[in-house]
């Protein structure tokens, strides 16, 4: 098992490192570029995705209660003091913000997709430096 969750967090930062190379410096030019959105977007969710199945992967590995659902994930690892509250809070709003992504509910507010990637960035790397942490690698 450590060594999915070692995977999966070189994947997570890679995903990152690919997603800002590509992330435009504003609004006006992730507006501009369809192309540019459609990569942002579709990184936004392999990340999101990828967060949930680490989460997954370290509850697995230290034998935290097993989640109800991929939500309620990030409570557990809040609750084992892998991750903060705030942090927790932020992830489980990721998640959403990707279901609203992914299947399209209603039409998308590109403003807000805007500013949940730029967010995410920080909260994705925070995450990362928190397991590591936890996991004494650093």
């Amino acid at each position: 098992m450590r060594e999915r969750i070692d995977e999966k967090t070189e994947e997570i930062k890679k995903y990152l490192e690919e997603l800002i190379s590509i992330f435009p410096i504003s609004l006006e030019e992730y507006l501009k570029d369809f192309k540019t959105k459609a990569a942002c977007e579709r990184y936004f969710e392999k990340i999101v995705e990828a967060i949930i199945d680490l989460a997954f992967f370290i509850i697995r590995e230290k034998e935290f209660q097993i989640p109800e659902d991929e939500e309620s994930s990030f409570q557990i690892l809040f609750k084992e003091n892998v991750i903060s509250e705030v942090l927790a809070k932020k992830l489980k709003a990721a998640k959403g913000m990707r279901n609203i992504i992914a299947h399209e509910y209603g039409s998308i507010d590109n403003e807000l997709v805007f500013h949940s990637v730029t967010e995410e960035l920080n909260d994705d790397e925070d995450f990362i430096k928190h397991v590591e942490e936890f996991l004494g690698e650093k």
